[in-house]
């Protein structure tokens, strides 16, 4: 059987390196001509690469993450070597294909081989914390990828959303994970840098309605004191608020570490106190785990040092 070279194809006339994506169709796997096989990932655009011939992938040279010249063989494919479907039973063949439907059209009507889901970096932290099972989640992306879009769609039609959402780590441990950037997301993170040193900033206001917290507030103020022994402020309910949004939104709780966004499981608020001093903003370490009143004698203590 002939077979065939995978080649990273050229992308742009400045672009002489990329870097080799999710393998859609893996070692061993069977894949149709032009399906697409592997996601090529460049600075400028993410494409991917089509099979050339009808066949199985018999050797793959470059595993995610590494870089690839433009012109670069990253695997190999036989032609051909196609899985072949199941036989026939008698019932089929007496149907319409062995009554004269074309051969081509009869292979083409046998189901074709499941292939595993690539679920998307986005879309396993939405399936971690709301709690969605893969199964029931509809992958639309290229290749049969499973998207964050997907994810979000799937929790929104589960009933009730909230029971879907599943119980943080209870322990003292402070688990991040590390996800290398792609070339592209890389160059975006370099221009938003430089548009903070080069452009005007713009900072924003929105009002909320607080008729509610001022209510609460005002309901169990005595009895906090009492049984807390310090004031209950509205720093606390904003503390809370802060760390709910940061775990619907858990890219605002990441940060840029060399070439890779980290992801952290933990919620470190920094909150800024006006004192004899000056501005100071004491951070309070896990905040997830603390209650009001550990926020509200957090803050204070922080603030007298």
């Amino acid at each position: 059987m002939t077979t065939a070279e995978l080649k990273v194809p050229s992308v742009g006339e400045s672009i002489t390196e990329v870097q080799i994506g999710d393998w859609l169709v893996g070692e061993g796997a069977s894949a149709s001509k032009d399906a697409a096989l592997v996601v090529i990932e460049t600075d400028k655009v993410t494409v991917e690469l089509p099979a050339p011939v009808a066949g199985k992938v018999t050797r793959v040279l470059k595993q995610k993450g590494e870089k690839a010249s433009v012109g670069e063989v990253i695997g190999y494919m036989e032609a051909g070597a196609v899985a072949s479907g199941p036989s026939p039973s008698p019932a089929s063949a007496s149907g319409p294909a062995a009554a004269g439907t074309p051969v081509s059209a009869a292979l083409a009507a046998r189901p074709t081989p499941a292939r595993e889901t690539v679920v998307m970096p986005a879309a396993a932290r939405a399936l971690a914390t709301g709690g969605v099972d893969p199964a029931t989640v509809t992958p639309t992306g290229p290749g049969g990828r499973l998207l964050k879009e997907d994810v979000q769609r799937a929790a929104s039609q589960a009933k009730p959303a909230a029971a879907a959402v599943p119980p943080r780590s209870a322990g003292g441990t402070r688990e991040e994970e590390v996800v290398p950037m792609t070339p592209l997301r890389r160059r975006i993170a370099e221009r938003l840098v430089e548009a903070q040193s080069t452009a005007a900033l713009l900072t924003t206001f929105n009002e909320i309605d607080m008729s509610a917290v001022l209510a609460l507030r005002n309901e169990h103020k005595d009895a906090f004191v009492e049984r807390h022994g310090t004031k209950l402020g509205f720093m606390s309910f904003f503390v809370k608020a802060s760390i709910e949004a940061l775990k619907l939104i858990p890219g605002v709780n990441a940060e840029l570490r060399g070439a890779a966004i980290v992801y952290r499981n933990y919620y470190d608020i920094g909150v800024a106190v006006g004192g004899g001093k000056g501005l100071v903003v004491p951070i309070l370490r896990n905040a997830e785990r603390m209650s009001f009143a550990e926020i509200e004698a957090g803050i204070a203590e922080l603030a007298k040092r």
